[in-house]
Order: C-alpha cells, then sequence, then structure tokens
C-alpha cells in the first residue's frame, strides 16, 4: 500500500489530477470556471484576470504541497509571468494582430523571450518557471475537446492522411537527424515534434524517454519559431499553386504545429479549408495516445537502459501519465457525455488549456536565449529539425492532394 501511494504522489501522476479537477469543476460548475479576459478596459475584465491567477495559483500551491516541494517564492515568480501571459492575450485580440492570426501564445513565447535575451532572468523569477508542469496539465485538459465520434464521422480521410504521413515524416526525421549527428534522446523528440503534433508531441516524447529539459526547451522554441512564417507562406503557397480548399486546409493541418496557427492560416483560404485544416489537425492530435506507445515500446527496446529487461513493467513505468490522463479525458468525453454537453464544457476546458499554455510559453520563452539556438552546439539539430520540416511539407502536400484531391471526390 505505501509502495502503491508513493508512486501515485509522483508528478506525472499529480498532473493527471490537477487536469481531472479542472474537467471535473468544469462539468459540475461550468458557470463558475474563470475565463481569460481579451481586454483589461473594464472592472469586470480585471477580475476576470484576477480570478482565474487566483485558480491558477491555487492549483500550483496544491500540486507543490502534494509534491512536499517548496513553495516559497511561487507568488510573486508566477504573478509576473501569469502578466506577461495576459499582456500576450490583450495583444493577440487588438484587431490589426487579430487580422493577422498570431495567437497569445506566439506572444508569450516572445515576451519572455525579450526578458531572457535582453535581461538576465532574477532568481526571484525562477520558481515558477515551469513550463513542462502547465504544458502536461494543458494537454490532459486538452483531451476533453478531442471527441472520437465527431473526429471519424467528418475525417475518415484525416486519419487516414495522418496515419500515413505521422509514420513516414517520423521516421525520416528520426533517420536524418542521426545522420547529421544529433543525439539518439534529441532526435526522438525532434521527430515526434515535426510528425505528430509539435510541443505537445514533443512534451510527451520526452516524458517517456525522460528526455533532457534543456533539449526539449530548444525543439520547443524551434517549434513554435517556425510555425510562424508557415502560417502566412503556406496559404499563399497553396494560392500559387492553385490548390482547392479541402487540398490545401490537409495540407495546412498536416504541417503547421499549432491548432490556432491551423485555423487562422486555413481561414486565409476560406471556410472549407479552415474546416479541413482542424479536422486534420485533430486526427493528428489523435494518435498523439498511440504515438508515445509506439516510442515507449522502442525506447525499452533499443533506448538507452539497455541493461533493462523491457516486461510490461518496465514500458508502463515510462509512459508518460499525462498521456494516460488526455485519453481517458477523450474517451469520457467521447462516449460518456452527450456530444452537446461535451462540447459545451470543451469550450470552457478549451480556455483554460490555453491559459496553461500561455503561461508554459512565457516559461519556455524565459529559459531560451537565442544564443543557444543559434550556437555551434546547436547547429546539427537546428539544420535536422529544417530538413525534417522540408520532408513534412512535401510528404503532406503529395498525400493531401491524392486523398483530398483524387480519392475523396472519384468517392463522392
Amino acid at each position: 500500500m505505501k509502495k502503491l501511494l508513493a508512486t501515485l504522489k509522483n508528478e506525472d501522476w499529480v498532473i493527471v489530477y490537477a487536469g481531472a479537477i479542472v474537467l471535473l469543476l468544469a462539468t459540475l460548475f461550468p458557470s463558475a470556471m474563470p475565463s481569460m479576459p481579451k481586454e483589461l478596459g473594464s472592472a469586470d475584465e480585471w477580475l476576470k484576470a484576477l480570478m482565474m491567477f487566483a485558480s491558477i495559483l491555487g492549483l500550483t500551491y496544491l500540486c507543490q504541497a502534494v509534491l512536499q516541494r517548496k513553495m516559497v517564492g511561487i507568488f510573486l515568480s508566477l504573478l509576473v509571468i501569469f502578466a506577461l501571459s495576459l499582456g500576450a492575450q490583450v495583444v493577440a485580440n487588438i484587431p490589426i494582430i487579430k487580422e493577422w492570426g498570431l495567437e497569445s501564445v506566439f506572444f508569450s513565447v516572445i515576451f519572455g523571450l525579450i526578458v531572457s535575451n535582453l535581461f538576465r532572468v532574477p532568481e526571484w523569477l525562477k520558481p515558477a518557471i515551469q513550463s513542462e508542469f502547465y504544458i502536461k496539465i494543458g494537454i490532459v485538459c486538452l483531451g476533453s475537446t478531442i471527441l472520437f465520434g465527431e473526429v471519424m464521422k467528418s475525417g475518415v480521410f484525416g486519419l487516414a492522411q495522418a496515419l500515413i504521413v505521422v509514420f513516414t515524416v517520423w521516421y525520416f526525421a528520426f533517420f536524418i537527424s542521426r545522420r547529421m549527428g544529433v543525439d539518439r534522446e534529441m532526435s526522438t523528440m525532434l521527430a515526434s515534434s515535426v510528425s505528430i503534433c509539435g510541443v505537445s508531441a514533443a512534451i510527451a516524447t520526452a516524458g517517456v524517454i525522460k528526455g533532457d529539459n534543456k533539449k526539449l526547451s530548444y525543439i520547443i522554441s524551434l517549434v513554435l519559431v517556425c510555425a510562424i512564417p508557415m502560417m502566412y507562406v503556406m496559404p499563399w503557397l497553396a494560392g500559387v499553386m492553385g490548390l482547392s480548399e479541402e487540398v490545401a486546409g490537409a495540407w495546412l493541418g498536416g504541417t503547421i504545429d499549432t491548432t490556432g496557427a491551423v485555423a487562422a492560416s486555413g481561414t486565409m483560404l476560406g471556410e472549407a479549408a479552415a474546416q479541413t485544416a482542424i479536422i486534420v489537425k485533430s486526427s493528428q492530435n489523435v494518435l498523439l495516445g498511440l504515438a508515445a506507445f509506439v516510442i515507449s515500446l522502442m525506447w525499452s527496446y533499443q533506448g538507452k537502459q539497455t541493461d533493462e529487461k523491457p516486461t510490461i513493467g518496465v514500458i508502463w513505468d515510462r509512459f508518460p501519465k499525462f498521456v494516460v490522463g488526455f485519453v481517458l479525458a477523450s474517451l469520457v468525453f467521447s462516449f460518456l457525455m452527450d456530444v452537446e454537453s461535451a462540447k459545451a464544457v470543451g469550450k470552457i476546458t478549451k480556455g483554460f488549456t490555453n491559459t496553461l499554455f500561455s503561461i508554459a510559453f512565457v516559461c519556455v520563452g524565459l529559459e531560451t536565449r537565442f544564443a543557444d539556438i543559434f550556437s555551434k552546439d546547436n547547429r546539427r539539430p537546428l539544420w535536422a529539425f529544417l530538413t525534417a520540416q522540408g520532408f513534412n511539407i512535401i510528404v503532406t502536400l503529395i498525400v493531401a492532394y491524392l486523398l483530398f484531391g483524387v480519392v475523396k471526390p472519384m468517392l463522392a
């Protein structure tokens, strides 16, 4: 019993509990859930911001207490980080910025990068810089927005594309990274980020292989920096090539690495393109759990701990529990709730998830220095990432054209 209690008190399980608390509260008391304001022009909007901060702070304190970690300095540190994420939210909703389609998470990273690259991050700001912690809780909550019925009903071709592209691109990205001299650990995280669903996949993979946090932060930075030009250049290229909206949407959804950026770039081409892009991206998100399981098997048999027999127990120990939480949340909301109720709660949890991601990306920015990204030591991972992303763009275009431009019209 003591061993079981000790196991359930590790960070991965505590994160699942935290996500479950958020989902339960959103289901039982939807009207009481806090929301992030888009402007700060009234007392009511400031109150919303205060309630959201109090909720995130309470969740953080609760988890730290269960994990028996020090809580000194978290309040002030989280207050500043939250203020930066709130500023990112406000900036992202300025009308002209909103038209460009830039999300709050991009500004969150930028604000964090400004602080870390123009100034030295002070010691008092470090206690709440826990990017993985907030992203993992966000991923658990994200599961509530992935409804299997909706994906299968409208996205059979999207799921087929996701299966083909994910496994093809993952293998190529891993192969080219290793050929370029990137170590096995970073190659695995890099391949997942390019092929599956960006930041979420990189975090899940790092959990499976117990990856180095510095390498993970570097890959997250690459994903976010690369997504910004892609969300503008790719719709333009789709127009130049004369792609249909469905083909273009499938192409965008399979290559751009954040859901918001996918939706924004798809909207530039039309409603059909945006809808198809989101379906394809959702299909790739569905594969997160399956991909994590496959990687855990691969790493158990070929990873760095080759002296450890890859039993079911070993694989389970290595498997990231927040991915289990993500899958369970998706199953519960897909099969134990009616579609309308699940969608209604999903809208609430999505807002909370976006806030967690925004806070996490401020932390990523604070942990990242441009000098490190473009340093001599990181040139190989940088070129490997860009090469893999280029391959991803080409392969996804071919698959999207065949499935949505040839096969689907033939079967219509």
